[in-house]
């Protein structure tokens, strides 16, 4: 329990600084990215509008998201050695997985803030579109027949807000807390923070570049043993980010089955721990 305790307070104490390194500067540059995004596509019809509102603001905020994860934690290890906080810290009874734990707890409390709010202001940014577009609709239909203007104001509706679009929310959020434990992982043994920042961007290319790759170098027949050997080397190490990348289907509207959505969630889930299991043990290792 008091272990716990520690590992909320460490967690709780990274948020906070977090948020004082001005780190929400993202989130302005998605606001206006986005409003800026509305007023662009009002002059395209409303399913091309809804189409481009949710693609951009999706996309920027899967990108701002990843970022945001990988920025966040590759600075708090050295920071903290150059402040000599950590030395204060594991001088108290706090085992180093406590401490790691609690920072990657205060940085996905980070992560999760952020991308609420990001997720807000879409939504009223959607919200107010289509408001702005049923008004246009029933102003042009003002004499058509009233079963007319009702099926034209449900397609409205139905092209706005569909049941995929908080489940690929989830997933982005997801895909950051993996950048994120990922990027703990090699802070344990970088040698600086730049370091741990281009590492970590190289394999978040290498994950959405992977499975591409693996498809065009897999398609032969005569595929030797030692290629699929190495395949999956790679899969096994670089994280396959294709695999949470939802947003094509929230823009078209086609159905995520809940098993498939389940998997993503799991995936996501084994990638965390697994990294930060191994982030533990070399941290455990590491002479201070």
């Amino acid at each position: 329990m008091k272990s716990l305790k520690g590992t909320w307070a460490i967690g709780w104490n990274t948020f906070t600084e977090l948020v004082r390194m001005k780190v929400f500067y993202f989130l302005l540059i998605f606001a206006l990215l986005i409003i800026g995004n509305s007023a662009f596509v009002a002059k395209f019809s409303f399913q091309e509008q809804f189409q481009m509102l949710k693609d951009i603001s999706l996309g920027a905020m899967s990108v701002f998201s990843s970022l945001l994860a990988i920025l966040a934690t590759a600075n708090f290890l050295p920071k903290d050695m150059e402040d000599r906080t950590i030395y204060t810290i594991l001088a108290k009874p706090v085992p180093r997985f406590s401490y790691l734990l609690g920072k990657l707890t205060g940085i996905l409390l980070l992560l999760a803030l952020s991308i609420v709010l990001m997720t807000g202001l879409f939504l009223t940014v959607l919200w107010l579109r289509e408001q702005g577009v049923l008004a246009e609709t029933r102003a042009q239909l003002a004499e058509a027949p009233t079963e007319e203007l009702t099926l034209a104001l449900k397609e409205v509706t139905g092209a706005t807000f569909n049941a995929n679009l908080f489940p690929g929310i989830v997933i982005i959020f997801v895909k950051s807390a993996l950048l994120a434990s990922l990027t703990l992982f090699i802070s344990t043994f970088a040698s600086s923070g730049l370091f741990t920042i281009l590492m970590a961007i190289a394999v978040y290319f290498i994950g959405h570049l992977q499975a591409t790759a693996r498809e065009f170098w897999m398609a032969g027949g005569d595929v030797h043993w030692w290629s699929r050997l190495l395949a999956a080397l790679v899969a096994l190490l670089f994280p396959d980010l294709q695999a949470f990348n939802y947003v094509d289907d929230v823009i078209a509207g086609v159905a995520v089955p809940m098993g498939l959505f389940a998997q993503t969630l799991v995936l996501g889930g084994i990638y965390v721990a697994v990294y930060f299991f191994l982030a533990g043990i070399v941290f455990a290792g590491r002479e201070l």
